[in-house]
């Protein structure tokens, strides 16, 4: 009668957790779940690479790069955060690069460099956002750390 995959179910929920998630996340926490995404993205394509899972592995790495071009790089307020946003502008558009070097020639060794660079900018994403001096009444990262890059999230 069903013949939906076992694991639909599952898949909704997470999807509807995901969707609670982003509607109540400020701007500093939406950039936080964008790399989230990509680093999960990349996992899951070098798992399929080593299972020589071609398909999905593109796929994988396919969604790694939409998050990191279509989220990271275009949140980035390049007027606003002057030339550092312009640096990391660059720096996602040499990560899609190697992403799309490592599809095309099969470089387990590109997609975990990307992982390792996307998780230290996480990582100072994060830092920044703890930043904000405790009982201010706000969430995230101050104004000026805003302006710094991200400013369209």
């Amino acid at each position: 009668m069903y013949t939906a995959s076992p694991h639909y179910g599952a898949n909704a929920y997470a999807r509807v957790g995901l969707e609670t998630g982003v509607v109540a996340a400020n701007p500093h926490k939406l950039i936080l779940m964008l790399f989230e995404g990509a680093k999960v993205a990349l996992s899951l394509a070098l798992i399929h690479m080593k299972n020589g899972e071609i398909t999905a592995k593109g796929q994988a790495i396919s969604k790694a790069i939409t998050i990191i071009s279509s989220g990271l790089r275009a949140s980035l307020d390049v007027e606003a955060g002057g030339e550092l946003a312009q640096q990391l502008s660059a720096l996602y558009e040499y990560m899609s690069r190697r992403l799309l070097l490592a599809n095309l020639h099969g470089k387990p060794e590109y997609i975990e460099e990307v992982a390792r660079l996307l998780g230290e900018l996480s990582e100072a994403w994060e830092a920044i956002g703890s930043s904000t001096p405790p009982g201010d009444g706000r969430s995230g990262p101050s104004d000026s750390a805003m302006a710094s890059g991200y400013g369209r999230a």
